[in-house]
């Protein structure tokens, strides 16, 4: 159960105290009417245009951050993707010359294989041994 009381002072100032805790839960100002038309001051209006003006501030700056962040990733992504078709190019080339010399390598084999059997030196025992 909340039982409160109301002090007040002289320039109508409401204090509401809970009695169980000893905590305020209201306080109205009366007799201030630039509360209570929601109007600041001038001094008021430059504290709180400095405040959203810092506030604004530290976005834009953090907004700066995140916008450098990107663009730098979106650079080494660039940069990775060209290293990639680099790489895929380097590939192609190699498999390329790769197919090249095993073509080269079946014509000399066939090349030496024809030698051989056309000279007598390279002829099997076999041949011999019916020759007798």
């Amino acid at each position: 159960m909340h039982v409160s009381k109301t002090l007040k002072n002289r320039s109508k100032m409401e204090l509401s105290v809970d009695e169980e805790d000893g905590t305020f839960t209201n306080i109205s100002l009366a007799d201030d009417s630039e509360h209570l038309t929601g109007r600041l001051s001038s001094k008021e209006e430059r504290a709180h245009s400095a405040m959203m003006n810092a506030d604004m501030d530290a976005v834009e700056a953090e907004n700066q951050v995140e916008l450098e962040e990107k663009t730098r990733l979106i650079n080494q992504v660039l940069e990775l993707q060209h290293t990639l078709e680099d790489l895929s190019a380097r590939v192609d080339a190699v498999k390329e010359e790769n197919l090249k010399l095993k073509s080269e390598n079946q014509v000399l084999g066939q090349y030496i294989e024809n030698l051989m059997s056309a000279s007598s030196v390279f002829q099997t025992t076999d041949t011999k041994s019916k020759r007798k």
